[in-house]
């Protein structure tokens, strides 16, 4: 009895398709397409899809999660008064957009690393938590620079205040411990239109000797003219005596004109010429290069300041070495030296100046701080390139009125503790110094008596003293050239002042408590910049001049904060997350 084909066995069917190929010897050529039947046919299904169809959205916000970064944006704007942004607008003409929303969107933008204006533009009109944040209006990006280049340089200072003091509310930072770097940030101008200022020095001592030589000649010709011209030394000519001149000469040379109007002999007419040509050379040498050179060096020193060196593209850039070498060459580039406080990794403050070395830049720092609405820090957290006399003296203070405390260490903190340091000869430190008689030991057992006072300006106008002893004699010492390389004597210059401050911060680094707060420097300033620099990829400013280089930190700086204020709004959410994924993965089906 044959069972039906629904009740063979899987052995049956299997033989049954190996019986049925087997008997197959011939392949059929053609295929009758009318006559071919499909065993089962399968038609594809997709979501439903129409984007002619038109939709109507309610609330533009629901498509914006709760834990966004643009809602962080919103809130943090927001929290800031109206009358503190209205206070920047005079009224009358066409109404402006809303200070609130062109910040908004400026915030937003920054955090999503687009700096340009047209890309923000475009975010307005492209990007949902961009066009909820504008209320779906669209400023160009005309409108957009100018609010971020000129309406934001007013309002830049007091609003980096309010965001700050946000912060301390919301117990998300302290102003206790403060930890000060800085980082060199490639202004926007042409890295080859550089102005140093020793050649400006040059180009303008040969001018000189050019300007005198051509004084001789003029000396000389007006001689032969019988004119009477005076009133040069030998010190630096300026415009005013060069305008003088010239104008003496072109009066000769309107003389000398009319003559040959008045003459009809070719020969007479010819000499008067020659006499007029002698005198126009001069003239042309004084109007077109003389005076627009002395005036373009004059303006260079103005710019200059007590700078080396600056941009043609932008006067304010000072060219400084950067760590982005492409070409290994050690070349500089124009860039501002950007001084930045963090704590919990939040920017605090920040700074932007022209001088390439930290050191200098300490105290103006704080300086702006001081004159904020801030509070000044309680400790202040800095590596050895602020370890300065200057700036140990600022950080103590008054004996009455105490600054804060700092943790700097100097220069040679690190190289003091190593062996060869402590081994080597010539290092004063390694001397025996007799306190009662002031005097010191050398390794040779011969004394090195006090001198005399010193005092000495350093690179800041710092005014440092120092007590300068000498040995008694190193003549026919077997040490000397371990010890010095000078010809007389050895000599050793001590400041006093200094080395009690180096002292003092050898203490603080060397506390316990203290060592764990210096240790986080690296974990605080340097993640910031490197978060920065980067995951931000903000390596180049996009506007010029200090004031607006100014603005466009600020900015980085608060997309930054509002970027780590959504961080730790989502931390409990992505803890929860991963609980409940660990739960499911434990989960056992029987």
């Amino acid at each position: 009895m044959e069972l039906p084909h629904y009740q063979l066995r899987k052995g049956d069917f299997f033989m049954n398709n190996m019986t049925y190929y087997n008997t197959q010897t011939e392949l059929p050529l053609e295929v009758n397409e009318e006559n071919f039947v499909p065993s089962k046919q399968t038609v594809p299904q997709f979501k439903a899809y129409n984007n002619k169809q038109s939709a109507i959205i309610f609330d533009l916000q629901d498509f914006i999660p709760d834990h966004h970064v643009a809602r962080v944006v919103d809130e943090m704007i927001e929290h800031i008064p109206n009358e503190q942004l209205y206070a920047y607008y005079s009224g009358g003409g066409r109404p402006p957009f809303h200070p609130k929303m062109m910040l908004k969107i400026i915030l937003y933008a920054y955090s999503q690393k687009v700096y340009s204006c047209r890309e923000i533009e475009k975010l307005t009109k492209e990007n949902i938590p961009t066009m909820w944040l504008a209320g779906m209006q669209t400023p160009d990006f005309r409108t957009i620079n100018d609010f971020r280049g000129k309406r934001m340089k007013d309002m830049m200072d007091s609003l980096f205040e309010t965001m700050i003091l946000k912060l301390v509310e919301d117990k998300l930072i302290t102003m206790e411990n403060y930890f000060l770097d800085g980082t060199k940030i490639e202004a926007n101008a042409n890295k080859y239109s550089f102005v140093w200022k020793k050649s400006t020095l040059r180009f303008e001592e040969k001018l000189q000797m050019k300007i005198k030589e051509t004084l001789e000649h003029i000396h000389t010709v007006a001689v032969q003219e019988e004119m009477e011209i005076g009133g040069f030394t030998d010190k630096a000519i300026g415009v005013a005596q060069l305008e003088t001149l010239a104008h003496q000469l072109e009066e000769k040379a309107e003389a000398l004109s009319e003559e040959i109007e008045k003459t009809n002999e070719v020969s007479v007419r010819k000499a008067i010429r020659s006499r007029r040509s002698a005198l126009r050379k001069p003239i042309k040498l004084i109007r077109d290069d003389f005076i627009p050179r002395i005036e373009k060096y004059k303006k260079h020193h103005e710019i200059f300041g007590d700078r080396n060196s600056f941009s043609k593209t932008d006067h304010d850039a000072t060219f400084m070495r950067m760590k982005e070498d492409h070409m290994k060459n050690g070349q500089l580039k124009p860039g501002y030296n950007v001084q930045m406080a963090t704590e919990n990794q939040f920017i605090i403050d920040y700074s932007i100046h022209q001088r390439p070395n930290d050191t200098r830049c300490f105290i103006p720092h704080f300086e702006k701080l001081a004159a904020s609405e801030l509070p000044m820090p309680k400790t202040v957290i800095a590596d050895a390139g602020y370890g300065s006399e200057e700036n140990y003296l600022y950080a103590i203070g008054e004996e009455k009125d105490p600054r804060f405390d700092f943790l700097i260490p100097y220069g040679t903190y690190i190289k003091e503790k190593t062996r060869k340091y402590k081994k080597d000869i010539k290092n004063v430190k390694n001397w025996l110094y007799k306190d009662h008689d002031d005097y010191f030991i050398c390794p040779n057992g011969r004394k090195v008596i006090f001198k005399k006072y010193l005092n000495r300006k350093n690179a800041s106008g710092h005014m440092q003293s120092y007590k300068v002893y000498e040995c008694e004699s190193c003549f026919d010492c077997p040490l000397k050239p371990q010890c010095t390389k000078a010809k007389g004597n050895r000599q050793v210059h001590w400041n006093p002042i200094f080395e009690e401050m180096k002292a003092k911060s050898k203490t603080a680094l060397e506390c316990e408590v203290k060592a764990k707060i210096y240790a986080q420097r690296k974990v605080e300033v340097e993640s910031v910049f490197g978060h920065i620099k980067g995951n931000r990829s903000f390596r180049r400013f996009s506007l010029r001049g200090i004031d607006k280089v100014h603005v466009e930190f600020g900015i980085v700086a608060l997309a930054h904060n509002i970027l780590k204020v959504a961080d730790i709004r989502r931390l409990p959410l992505a803890f929860n997350n991963k609980t409940k994924n660990r739960r499911k993965k434990n989960l056992i089906f029987l």
